[in-house]
């Protein structure tokens, strides 16, 4: 009877494992219709063929009647795609040893789910110049929350767990292959079935308050960390020793105030802060105390300082710097890592009694290092009212010169004549060939990739259907991000990671893999 019984669960653990290895699960309800099929191997064997039918369906002559695709590899992992939103399918594994063909494992059973975001009658990714080269990328668009191929096709959607939420920004691919975003206040790794992996801890540690305050960007590095942009609270006082002016020059209670400084941190996988760094230890001493708080009347350039309004950060591991971008002042700070010192300062710097001038760029949103060494930058450029917004690129002073110069820039066109820049948002990722791709940010949201030459290689503009107006209208993104190949298309799906509980979820933790 032992025997008997030991062998029945040995069984049962046997089948279990095999179960297990087949993905989808059965009757899963899936958020993408791209998809990675993973069975079994059977050794010895040519290849495999999975065949795919829609509806539920449990016999062999219904199922050979409904098959609406079917994929061939040589390998036990298959990435196929499905046609259809909200709509059910049967799957099966052909396997094929020279002429002989067989199945595995039988009939397998999964859904699509559907929301209004994938309703092509409700919104939809344009496409205006069709792909001349990235045919097989795809791009994150952080407001609809959903992931498109390069033809304008929603193959995936942020589930429910996190959709429902406040609004996402910076949803892009790490390094891992996972996915990241900021949903709110709050930052996010997911994979690619919507399984949260790690939440940042939010504890304000770092700027004294009940909350980090995250916002803008937040990244996983090379080595499994964690960066994001954060907020202090900070007293301040403004600038008190310009001449002749009696306001200014009284130092009085009401005429401190709080101030948001950008914080940047840097977390392990359990959640241990293992480096940070306050800007405002570097703007409190700065030049941005000359700034006339009044906007001198004849200086169309000065302006109140009510936040520095730290928005974006790029950390270049390899030569440990650091650039954070401030929008308010027009900014961008190169800090080395880790001492924390502020090594270079770009930007037009506040003089004592002097106007400020015209601005190399303003109202900035995005800062990345090319492979070349340069910056790029996203420049909204609204503190020159004549002048488009646009992409430039701009090279660091060398050991003995002062200043950064533009080398490169593409200007915007908008589709309505009336409109020159874009105020908020927008974001640049340079691509494998040097080849940039860009999001407008949200006055017209424009999606394009373009060369060093300035050819246009794809463009798309996101849409949403206006009911009461009857027509498409410009459906306005942060950001946006792009999986440009294969290899981190296959990395993101197969995917395997584990969630990692940090400290402060150890208590109370609500995650949980959406089905």
């Amino acid at each position: 009877m032992l025997k008997t019984s030991s062998l029945f669960i040995l069984f049962c653990f046997l089948f279990n494992q095999v179960q297990s290895q087949i993905l989808p699960e059965e009757g899963s309800k899936l958020n993408y219709r791209l998809i990675g099929f993973s069975f079994p191997n059977r050794e010895n064997t040519d290849s495999f063929t999975i065949e795919i039918a829609k509806g539920i369906i449990t016999n062999s002559n219904s199922f050979k009647k409904n098959i609406i695709k079917s994929y061939s590899g040589n390998k036990n992992r298959i990435i196929a795609e499905v046609p259809f939103w909200g709509e059910d399918y049967t799957w099966r594994i052909i396997y094929t040893k020279g002429k002989f063909k067989g199945t595995l494992n039988g009939f397998h059973h999964f859904s699509t789910l559907i929301i209004p975001e994938v309703d092509t009658n409700k919104m939809r990714l344009r496409i205006l110049h069709a792909a001349e080269k990235y045919k097989d990328a795809f791009v994150l668009l952080d407001n609809n929350k959903v992931m498109y191929d390069m033809n304008g096709s929603s193959v995936w959607f942020l589930p429910d767990n996190l959709r429902m939420g406040p609004s996402a920004s910076d949803l892009k691919l790490s390094p891992a292959g996972t996915l990241t975003m900021l949903i709110g206040t709050q930052a996010y790794e997911i994979n690619y079935n919507g399984l949260v992996l790690w939440k940042a801890p939010n504890t304000g540690k770092i700027s004294g308050d009940t909350t980090e305050n995250y916002n803008h960007e937040f990244t996983r590095l090379s080595n499994g960390h964690y960066m994001i942009l954060g907020n202090e609270n900070v007293f301040w006082r403004p600038a008190t020793s310009i001449d002749n002016n009696n306001i200014l020059n009284s130092d009085t209670l009401a005429r401190h105030r709080n101030m948001f400084f950008g914080t940047i941190i840097e977390y392990d996988k359990m959640g241990n802060v293992v480096w940070s760094w306050k800007s405002s230890n570097y703007f409190l001493e700065s030049d941005i105390n000359y700034c006339n708080p009044l906007n001198h009347p004849l200086d169309l350039h000065a302006r109140d300082i009510m936040d520095t309004h730290e928005n974006a950060f790029y950390f270049d591991e390899k030569n440990k710097n650091i650039y954070a971008g401030y929008k308010a002042v027009n900014r961008i700070l190169k800090v080395k890592y880790p001492e924390g010192n502020v090594t270079n300062v770009y930007g037009n710097l506040y003089k004592f009694g002097v106007p400020q001038g015209e601005d190399l760029f303003c109202g900035q949103h995005s800062i990345s290092v090319s492979k070349s060494g340069n910056l790029i930058l996203f420049d909204n450029h609204f503190c020159d009212r004549e002048a488009a917004s646009r992409v430039i690129i701009l090279k660091e002073p060398e050991p003995n010169d002062s200043e950064i110069k533009k080398v490169w820039e593409f200007p915007f066109t908008y589709d309505d004549s009336k409109t020159a820049q874009n105020c908020k948002g927008g974001n640049v990722v340079e691509l494998a060939d040097s080849s940039l791709f860009v999001c407008m940010g949200i006055i017209y949201s424009k999606l394009f990739i373009i060369t060093m030459n300035k050819h246009e290689l794809w463009s798309a503009v996101p849409e949403v259907w206006n009911d009461t107006e009857k027509k498409w209208n410009i459906n306005s993104q942060y950001r946006s991000s792009i999986i440009e190949n294969r290899q981190q298309l296959e990395k993101m799906i197969w995917n395997n990671e584990e969630p990692i509980f940090n400290a402060a979820d150890q208590k109370n933790s609500n995650q949980t893999k959406y089905k």
